[in-house]
């Protein structure tokens, strides 16, 4: 249960949390510069451990709305943390979010879609686009376990739920999915990687609860380009940011001289340095965004 109620309507909303290799907290505040360009209006909220909290500067601060601490941490013990993620339902401030990864920028405003979100009171991303903008449904080359299991192509790093029934429905079997992993496993086929991915949970208890309450699959533009370089024919181990020529305009990013119209996962940790938070912080002031 909710232990405080809504503060806002609508916002944007992800989980931060540090580990050994990857600052989450930088990675957030980037992409919350990334909404505020492109949506001057929107609200940010972040979702942050303890550590992580520790570690929350006044430049954070600054573009985060709403900083939540996470008081029940299932990921405490862990490297690559997502066992918190079914807790977004209950740890939101907003009646409606859109919840991301935080390694995801935007490029422009998205607010438009919100009329078809609302069609449904869970929306999880379905396929993915390529740097080309085209959308990429063939999930063999890193999704096979999907295919073997009969799972929908979907994707958790942008996903829009509203308070309702259906919505806590879902993330309580979210929820059991994550618990009862090693249960879950035993009736998988060919998995090779026994860590609970939330796009491997999602998919799981979208089937659960019926894929067709939590997809609209006819409106192809609600997904992300992934830049993961099988998807764009790269090759399996290519450093996709050191291969191509990637070059900002803000909001909007080109990759090869391909303008990004969706929200571009850029997947690579590293991605993200100092000249490209430069970047971001140098346009966020001109915008009176951040002092």
């Amino acid at each position: 249960m909710r232990k405080v109620p809504h503060q806002d309507q609508f916002g944007f909303f992800t989980f931060v949390q540090n580990n050994s290799t990857v600052d989450y907290l930088n990675l957030a505040y980037v992409q919350a510069l990334s909404i505020k360009i492109s949506m001057p209006n929107a609200k940010y909220a972040v979702a942050v451990d303890n550590n992580t909290f520790e570690l929350l500067e006044d430049n954070h601060k600054k573009v985060f709305d709403y900083i939540v601490k996470i008081e029940n941490d299932y990921s405490a013990d862990d490297e690559w943390k997502l066992k918190n993620e079914w807790q977004a339902f209950w740890l939101t401030p907003f009646k409606e979010t859109i919840k991301l990864e935080a390694d995801l920028l935007f490029t422009n405003d998205i607010t438009h879609w919100l009329p078809a979100l609302r069609l449904k009171d869970v929306v999880l991303s379905t396929n993915c686009k390529n740097y080309l903008q085209e959308n990429i449904v063939d999930a063999k080359y890193h999704r096979k376990i999907f295919l073997d299991n009969d799972l929908p192509n979907v994707y958790n790093g942008l996903m829009y739920f509203r308070f309702s029934r259906v919505a806590n429905e879902f993330f309580k079997i979210a929820m059991s999915v994550y618990q009862n992993w090693d249960q879950v496993v035993d009736n998988l086929k060919n998995i090779e990687n026994t860590y609970p991915s939330t796009d491997l949970v999602y998919a799981i208890a979208a089937k659960i609860i019926g894929t067709e309450l939590v997809t609209v699959p006819t409106l192809d533009f609600i997904n992300f380009t992934h830049m993961k370089p099988l998807l764009q024919g790269w090759g399996q181990h290519e450093n996709w940011p050191d291969a191509v020529n990637v070059e900002f305009d803000l909001p909007m990013i080109r990759v090869n001289n391909q303008n990004q119209y969706h929200p571009i996962h850029y997947h690579q940790k590293n991605f993200i340095t100092e000249e490209i938070i430069n970047e971001y912080e140098y346009h966020a002031r001109r915008l009176s965004i951040i002092d």
